[in-house]
């Protein structure tokens, strides 16, 4: 990679960083009160690509709920995410409640020692294994989330977009020679909190920072030149209309989506196409005429790799339909207190205006990209 040269060799690295983690780092977030791998683990997985300050709460609901893996492993996936709604990047809670099965059912409910194993469950990664193993068990695996990538790329100067495959192996090969053999669950902690607390992506504290005196990217005056940033492209447009089917109760119809795609498994209003009248899916479907029909305000919501413009419709049914089958996917649901189902933020919004709670606006903007994480 070409990465330039640099004061700081390992064992010296290592130990600016412990000391400073001494006085300054994190150490009463929930999850290191009794850093057990389960706990360990299910923090690791909502700390990707989510900060801190947003994870403690759902960490505390989810504890509350499911204390132990053999507790999340015997749950009703639509209970985990009801729990995760809001969070976003629902693969996650999905790859979460899956891995606990598995454990379940191949380890013996217990979260596995050996890191390949660890890597062979659904939703984790070399750097989340490494991260519940060293963390939770103390064993010495070097970890790589997005604070590491940051810190490591600026002491390091390290060019290149970190989610390439050549600047990613080269983080990895400077991670791995950097961890130390011993106090390694407090050196990973405390890269992690480097990351998030003085590294930071914009105004990082360069003058706090326990690396400075080696910081390749400082000594340039290029700090925020490191890392490089990810190529930038325009997002494309994809498009959808949502019914909101009301029964004349208020009742509100709901579909459970496909495990897979876009809030896999999750529960949304039924979706037609725009060459798709719905008072005829409202005939076919439910077997009752239209009373009204409202268009709602357009909203958007963004993931990171496209935008998703959709264009609600109130429909006002004539009369009582009545139960609909569970294995069509379908349920009724009062807005004003769904249950424990998984329902994306945005569609937990569109349920609480309809139940008269809070107005949307035209343009509003729900957001499922990425943050700066923990």
């Amino acid at each position: 990679m070409g990465a330039s040269s640099h004061l700081w060799q390992p064992d010296a690295f290592a130990a600016a960083v412990l000391d400073w983690f001494a006085a300054h780092g994190r150490r009463d977030l929930p999850w290191q009160r009794e850093p057990t791998p389960y706990r360990v683990w299910v923090s690791e997985i909502m700390l990707q690509q989510t900060r801190v300050a947003v994870v403690i709460p759902y960490f505390e609901r989810f504890m509350d709920r499911f204390a132990d893996l053999a507790a999340l492993a015997a749950a009703d996936v639509d209970e985990v995410l009801h729990l995760w709604s809001g969070l976003g990047y629902y693969a996650r809670a999905r790859n979460l409640h899956r891995a606990a099965r598995v454990i379940a059912a191949e380890h013996g409910g217990e979260f596995p020692r050996d890191i390949e194993q660890a890597r062979a469950l659904p939703g984790i990664g070399r750097s989340t294994a490494g991260a519940v193993l060293s963390l939770a068990c103390g064993q010495r695996h070097a970890i790589l989330d997005g604070n590491c990538k940051r810190v490591l790329a600026r002491c390091f100067a390290v060019p290149g977009w970190p989610g390439s495959s050549v600047v990613l192996a080269e983080l990895w090969r400077l991670a791995e020679a950097l961890t130390p053999a011993a106090g390694v669950a407090a050196y990973n902690q405390a890269m992690m909190d480097l990351g998030a607390t003085l590294c930071t992506r914009a105004a990082p504290a360069c003058g706090r920072c326990p690396l400075a005196p080696g910081c390749s990217a400082l000594a340039r005056g290029q700090v925020l030149d490191y890392p490089a940033p990810k190529p930038r492209k325009v997002l494309p447009v994809r498009r959808t209309r949502m019914l909101l089917v009301r029964d004349p109760a208020g009742a509100v119809l709901l579909q459970r989506r496909p495990p897979a795609g876009i809030w896999g498994g999750l529960w949304t209003p039924p979706e037609t196409g725009p060459d798709q009248d719905p008072r005829d899916w409202c005939r076919d479907r439910l077997g009752v005429p239209v009373a009204r029909l409202e268009m709602l305000p357009l909203r958007r919501h963004t993931f990171s790799h496209f935008h998703l413009d959709i264009q609600p419709l109130a429909i006002h049914l004539a009369a009582d339909v009545g139960a609909v089958a569970d294995d069509d996917g379908l349920r009724w649901t009062d807005p004003a207190a769904p249950g424990a189902v998984g329902l994306p933020a945005p569609i937990r919004r569109l349920l609480d205006e309809a139940a008269g709670r809070t107005g949307c606006q035209v343009g509003d903007l729900f957001d499922e990209s990425s943050g700066d994480p923990r």
